[in-house]
């Protein structure tokens, strides 16, 4: 058994007071109380300063750090300075260690306030670094679809086939509910303007046309941002923060033609069906709408359809659904790329994926409605 743990307080001079500590200073033996050392300083206005002697002491743990801090405390309270280089090297890092500040969050904001103008520069510079990685991102990109098209490119066709299946079939439910009830509203919508001239059959050229130049490839795409985009960016992310796209570049393998090309390319084969797929289910959402509420046939409204829609409405829609689903794996899989090291961070990329997405999707067919109207198309 270890000596027992005592401890001594010694006067070596007028202004020093020495705590010397001998024995085994270990839990589960009887140990000296910190109330005694208080009550002798605070007995005595003529001590500047406290120092330890631990030659005496054969051993120690926890309970002699949560003595000495009791020991700090109360130098810290009657602003005595406590000496800690008379204890062992071990016990001065764990000081260190418990003593050791938090940085307070509104000290922090504090220090970091800046002025308006230094804060508008900080996000310029930001949003200038961000195009910049989105431009070489889409460069990586482009590489990987021409090493494709050379037969180069290094991915597994199951994770192709597997994605294709994702974002594919089991995207079929959520696609065939929101088009047919578009295809509702709107022809509900145009059917009580359309009522009051008699002009009951239209509805079926106003959904046909609406459905299948834009509002079908439209709410797929931002179906698709919500589900897949998202999903994208959490899958990325998720490989971000378990290292695991650093040890593809370790082994050699590209990450942009292992994880983002099968992404990419699964979603652009697959839009366009899944618009055309919401075209054929808004048309019936609105046949639904002109057959039990305007007294309109079957063989009436489909041959207005016929009637009012032509290819060029299919091949501008199918060609919008294209450019969306590269837009939406773009962005989800930049996202995830450029996610941090933790979980929050994933968050940030999923929610930042998906606004991405739809901001892209409304810019794009934008664009597309204005080259359209120029070429009559």
């Amino acid at each position: 058994m270890g000596q027992k743990a005592e401890l001594t307080l010694l006067r070596l001079s007028d202004a020093a007071l020495t705590v010397r500590l001998s024995g085994d200073w270990k839990l589960g033996r009887q140990l000296p109380q910190g109330e005694e050392f208080r009550r002798e300083i605070e007995s005595q206005d003529t001590v500047r300063r406290i120092t330890f002697d631990t030659k005496a002491m054969t051993g120690w743990d926890t309970c002699l750090i949560i003595f000495l801090i009791h020991i700090l405390e109360v130098g810290s309270g009657m602003q005595i300075p406590v000496e800690k280089d008379g204890l062992p090297a071990g016990v001065q890092r764990l000081l260190a260690l418990a003593s050791a500040v938090p940085e307070r969050k509104g000290v922090r904001r504090e220090a970091e306030r800046t002025f308006f103008l230094d804060r508008i520069g900080d996000s310029a510079i930001a949003f200038w670094r961000s195009n910049l990685e989105m431009l070489g991102f889409i460069g990586e990109a482009t590489v990987a679809f021409m090493k494709l098209s050379f037969g180069k490119a290094r991915f597994r066709p199951s994770d192709l086939f597997l994605t294709i299946q994702e974002c594919g079939a089991q995207a079929l439910p959520i696609v065939s509910l929101i088009s047919i009830l578009v295809g509702l509203i709107l022809a509900f919508i145009g059917a009580i303007q359309l009522k009051i001239f008699g002009a009951q059959i239209y509805v079926a050229s106003l959904v046909g046309i609406g459905m299948v130049r834009a509002l079908a490839a439209i709410m797929t795409g931002i179906i698709m941002a919500g589900r897949t985009g998202a999903s994208f960016a959490a899958q990325l992310g998720t490989m971000q923060v378990n290292e695991e796209i650093d040890a593809l570049k370790t082994l050699g393998i590209s990450p942009m033609e292992f994880l983002v090309l099968p992404r990419m390319l699964a979603l652009f084969l697959m839009m366009p069906l899944l618009s055309l797929y919401a075209d054929l289910m808004g048309i019936l959402g609105g046949l639904i709408i002109g057959v039990s509420m305007l007294d309109l046939n079957f063989m009436e409204y489909y041959n207005k359809t016929r009637e009012s829609v032509h290819l060029n409405d299919l091949w501008v829609g199918l060609f919008s659904a294209a450019v969306f689903g590269v837009l939406v794996a773009l962005a989800g899989c930049l996202r995830g790329m450029q996610c941090g090291r933790s979980a929050a961070a994933v968050g940030e990329a999923t929610t930042s994926a998906v606004v991405t997405s739809i901001v892209s999707i409304v810019v794009a067919m934008a664009v597309i409605t204005v080259v359209c109207n120029v070429l009559n198309i």
